[in-house]
């Protein structure tokens, strides 16, 4: 017979329970309420029961305490840092990680220390010649002591413009305005981040400037025109100065090498001319020797040496013949010529011979008719 069969008696239990019926909710409800109340130390009422408003006044308290445990609790990631106030006063700096704190006690403020923030400033000043100049900068910048961002100044930002227009103002007023116009606007950057840095250690801001860039810096819109003028004339300066030194860069040593090259040529030439004369004035003493030794023979040596020397030099060649009045003209250079160009053609070679054969006859009776006379 099934445990839920319909007939007498009561149904059957089907986990062994026998004729048990099933547990009664509000007497487990009153058990639980009576741990609960007898942790608080309430007292049970004339009939057994628990009062109602000390139970729901336990449990509310529970669950206050278990909300107040659980809202305790915050997270800090890697660039973060949280600065704790307990009661207003500060307590500690934490770093990223799980924490828990009092609540409503404690005041956790995160901070992030990793973010790099900017901040710009674009004012109207006075340079070191007189000048006035509109310039504008950006500052980048993140908070490198939470604390001191929190807690020892009140506007951290605002503190930031006034140190900026501050640090600004006393750079550019000692430096004149060409150098802020054209190529000093690095340097400028450079000066006032380390002013503007100071300005900040002193303040306690907690601030750490990473950079400062100069955005534009130029002269009032009414004397633009005129600025521009003065930059590109020395613009056009800058350029003509280094075109004069490419220029001489290339002529210089172009120069000294053709200066070199006359000096080694100079040298060449007067040992040339040294080493002939030394040969010369020794030829000559070995030419002495011979002529002491034999002076006729020398001396008709030095002649047809000198006639040969001559003659060789020569392309025509004028011929005076003994008892005529005429002079044979032997243009020996188209003769030349006429044999390259015509093998066969013979008619001038035995006039050349001729003459060629009457001219030392001529020259032994010159000589002779010298010597006679002398």
């Amino acid at each position: 017979m099934a445990w839920n069969e319909p007939g007498g008696g009561k149904p059957k239990d089907p986990w062994g329970g026998g004729d048990q019926g099933p547990p009664d909710l509000d007497e487990a409800l009153k058990k639980f309420q009576e741990k609960i109340h007898g942790l608080f130390g309430g007292k049970a009422g004339g009939s057994g029961n628990f009062a109602p408003g000390g139970n729901l006044l336990a449990m509310i308290l529970v669950g206050a305490a278990v909300l107040y445990f659980l809202f305790g609790f915050y997270q800090l990631d890697q660039q973060e840092r949280a600065v704790i106030l307990r009661l207003g006063a500060y307590k500690e700096t934490v770093n990223p990680g799980l924490h828990w704190n009092f609540p409503l006690i404690d005041r956790v403020t995160k901070v992030n220390v990793t973010k790099v923030q900017s901040a710009g400033h674009h004012s109207v000043m006075l340079t070191q010649d007189e000048n006035i100049v509109d310039i504008s900068i950006s500052v980048q910048y993140r908070v490198a002591d939470p604390q001191n961002y929190l807690l020892r100044v009140r506007n951290p930002e605002g503190s930031l413009e006034q140190a900026m227009e501050s640090a600004l103002r006393h750079v550019v007023g000692g430096v004149a305005m060409d150098q802020i116009i054209t190529e000093g606007r690095e340097q400028i950057a450079v000066d006032v981040q380390q002013r503007l840095q100071q300005y900040l250690d002193a303040y306690q801001t907690g601030i750490q400037i990473a950079k400062v860039n100069i955005e534009d810096a130029h002269a009032p819109a009414q004397v633009q025109e005129a600025f521009d003028d003065v930059t590109r004339a020395k613009e056009d300066r800058e350029r003509l100065k280094n075109e004069a030194e490419a220029y001489a860069n290339g002529i210089i040593p172009e120069a000294r090498g053709r200066s070199q090259r006359l000096i080694e040529e100079a040298n060449a030439y007067r040992e040339q001319v040294v080493s002939r004369a030394e040969g010369e004035a020794a030829r000559f003493e070995k030419l002495l020797t011979e002529y002491r030794k034999a002076p006729d023979v020398t001396r008709q040596r030095l002649y047809i040496d000198a006639i040969q020397g001559v003659l060789n030099s020569s392309t025509k060649v004028l011929v005076d013949v003994q008892g005529g009045n005429n002079m044979l003209y032997l243009p020996l250079d188209k003769i030349m010529q006429q044999q390259n160009s015509n093998a066969d053609t013979t008619t001038a070679v035995p006039t050349t011979e001729v003459q060629i054969e009457s001219v030392p006859p001529l020259r032994r009776d010159n000589s002779t008719r010298g010597r006679e006379g002398r």
